[in-house]
Formats: C-alpha cells, structure tokens, sequence
C-alpha cells in the first residue's frame, strides 16, 4: 500500500492504495463518491467518467497514483453550497436522466467539451458523448439537455 495524497473536488484527500488501483475504484471505495459508476471497466462505456485537469477520462483506465498533483473533479465536485450545477440541473429540466447510472459519464463529458467549445454544434455535441453508452432508451433528451446548457451559459437563456 503507498500512501499518496489525491485533490478532489477541491479538497486534499489522504488514501492508501495499491499500485494497480484505478482512480475509479478509489473514488467509490476509498472515498465514498458513487457518482462515477463502474460499468464495464475497459472503457467502453463512459459511466466512469471525470475531469482530470478538466479534462475528460475514464476513471477505470487511469491509475490513481497516476493523478498525484492532479486536479480531479466528480460529479458530485460540480454542485456549488449544495445547488446543482447549470448543466446537471438542465439535464435535470430535459428529462435526460432515464435510469440515471449513465448520466455523470455524460454530464462530465459535456461539461468537457463545455470547456473546450463556447458554442458547439449539435454533431460536435453527439461527439462529445460518443464514448458514453445509455442502456434505457436514445439520446436525443441528453444531446437536448447539452444544447439548453449552452445556450444558458452563453446568455440565450
């Protein structure tokens, strides 16, 4: 076990982990933040997803000692004195939450390509979720929830 210190949703958080844990197990397990869930644990399916630095990984191919000195954000590290974050709460209003295990995966792949577009097409859009898998039904209410936050966080809403 190696003792390493891990910056999550802002806070320094000290865990005890192996060299083979992936950050995704010690978030759940060592943490206690369930937002991110396992899926299928080979990076198919995007349940797992984070920001890392802002930038958007699947959390069961990185190992966690690989994220010492790193900025990781949650699901859970976008709410702000306990409100939703425009886009969850967007997501929220769309009706794109289905079963709910799939959509933190989403929500963080938005919220990086948020980031990195200012005002992105709808195909740039189901791009940006292309590497996210929703079991329950089609995507059209989540690329909907994508567009409503945009265009809220631009001004238009």
């Amino acid at each position: 076990m190696a003792l390493m210190t891990l910056r999550v949703n802002g806070e320094a958080r000290d865990v005890s982990v192996q060299p083979h844990h992936s950050l995704l197990r010690v978030l759940r397990e060592e943490l206690g933040l369930l937002g991110s869930k396992r899926g299928c644990d080979t990076g198919g399916c995007g349940c797992c997803s984070v920001l890392v630095d802002d930038k958007v990984v699947y959390s069961c191919m990185v190992l966690a000692m690989s994220c010492v000195k790193k900025k990781i954000t949650t699901v859970e590290g976008l709410q702000v004195n306990g409100a939703l974050d425009p886009l969850q709460e967007a997501f929220v209003r769309a009706g794109a939450i289905q079963c709910g295990y799939c959509i933190p995966g989403f929500i963080m792949a938005s919220k990086d390509l948020m980031r990195r577009r200012r005002f992105p097409s709808e195909k740039e859009i189901a791009q940006s979720i292309a590497g996210n898998l929703c079991r329950c039904t089609g995507y059209q209410k989540i690329i909907e929830a994508i567009e409503m936050a945009v265009s809220n966080s631009n001004g238009a809403g």
